[in-house]
């Protein structure tokens, strides 16, 4: 590698951004490169005044040219610099979580001063993803701080599906593979909120699990009891299980996915020792979300929970979505008994809060029912975003 530091200059309105804490620089906005710059290698951002702006990893296949780490006077970045920042994060989910909550997110990638990274716990075990090829040339050494920080028996590494060629072909890395001690046979379990869920740490989606509506969970718990509750899209049946210990007559499963609904009976049987849960009747549906709440089902129910994956992957998709939000919740509304409460969710980056929460309101108020707004929600402690593209998260909760 050459000696001289890999610098950028960048168009005025990305040097106003980083300098605000965008942490991205895109490779349309760089306008002076002073050499060929390698994978993972630090590189420096100067201002149109030729001083420091910001320092961050190069990858130069993506379109996300430099991933910002830091912003401000120059900072020397060794050992101590990292595993200073590392314990930072550690520190910042202290106090958020007791022996009754044993999975939870420890890093999340730009927000917590680490971008395209994010490191989840499930208990005993650490998952490692990564959304950039920068973090594989000193991947080695930054398992050896996650060892020496958090001290984990296992820690598997994920990567997204853009970096898996690369990592495979220039590092020996592979989706799914264990970095630290023993691969897992199946699914670890974990502890949230004193309920114990698998998490498909090798081969589920993201790291094996949602943790991000943990919060939204909770608050489904508080407002089931008594009700028939309807799970939409209900995934492993995390919303289910809430609801089930808080006290509800029935829980419906509602998916598409044969996998997802065995997923589900397993972490139900893995909580039949709570009274709650076990006198809770259990039910699961096989079908489209979408289409069985539009056939209008003669049931009614007291809770229906409306948390479907991203419906706008890309901008193009956007309008799309929020008019899809807006025709699932009216489809739901259709099906809530007298006092029912619906709770909406949305994990679509592309549709803002305001675009989500205008959907939901305008198909409660065209049902012509009278309807409560209990409380709206976005991202929970150990998820929080600092910068817009990093806010996906929301939630709305209506009584009718």
């Amino acid at each position: 590698m050459s000696s001289a530091r890999l610098r950028f200059r960048v168009t005025a309105a990305a040097e106003k951004a980083v300098r605000a804490g965008h942490p991205w620089v895109f490779a349309e906005s760089i306008r002076e490169q002073n050499r060929p710059g390698q994978l993972g290698e630090l590189a420096v951002i100067y201002d149109r005044a030729d001083k420091f702006l910001a320092l961050g990893l190069f990858d130069p296949d993506s379109p996300l040219r430099v991933r910002v780490l830091h912003t401000g006077k120059p900072v020397t970045v060794d050992a101590g610099w990292w595993e200073a920042r590392l314990a930072a994060a550690v520190a910042r989910r202290a106090g958020l979580f007791d022996e009754r909550t044993t999975g939870y997110r420890l890093l999340y990638g730009e927000s917590d001063g680490w971008p395209g990274l994010v490191l989840d716990r499930y208990g005993e075990t650490l998952v490692l993803k990564l959304y950039t090829a920068a973090w594989l040339p000193q991947l080695d050494e930054f398992v050896r701080r996650i060892h020496d920080e958090a001290k984990p028996t296992r820690l598997v590494l994920r990567l997204s599906r853009n970096i898996q060629e690369t990592a495979q072909q220039q590092f020996s890395r592979t989706d799914g593979q264990t970095l630290v001690g023993t691969s897992p046979e199946g699914p670890v379990v974990f502890l949230e909120s004193g309920l114990r869920f698998e998490a498909d740490v090798v081969r589920g989606q993201k790291t094996g699990f949602f943790l991000d509506q943990r919060e939204n969970r909770r608050q489904a718990e508080t407002l089931s009891a008594g009700c028939d509750v309807l799970n939409a899209f209900s995934f492993s049946g995390g919303f289910s299980l809430y609801a089930a210990r808080g006290g509800a007559k029935s829980v419906t499963d509602l998916d598409i996915s044969p996998h997802a609904l065995e997923g589900a009976r397993r972490n139900f049987a893995l909580n039949r020792g709570e009274p709650s849960i076990a006198r809770s009747r259990h039910e699961q549906i096989q079908a489209d979300a979408f289409e069985w709440l539009a056939q209008k089902p003669a049931r009614k129910f007291g809770l229906i929970i409306l948390d479907p994956p991203s419906l706008a992957k890309r901008e193009a998709e956007r309008a799309r979505a929020i008019a899809a939000y807006q025709r699932l919740s009216a489809d739901a509304v259709r099906c809530l008994a007298s006092g029912g409460v619906l709770l909406a969710a949305s994990c679509s980056a592309h549709v803002s809060r305001e675009e989500f929460f205008g959907a939901v309101r305008r198909a409660a108020a065209e049902s012509g029912r009278t309807f409560t707004e209990l409380m709206t929600a976005g991202h929970p402690p150990d998820h929080h975003a600092t910068f817009p593209e990093a806010e996906y998260l929301k939630a709305i909760c209506l009584r009718f």
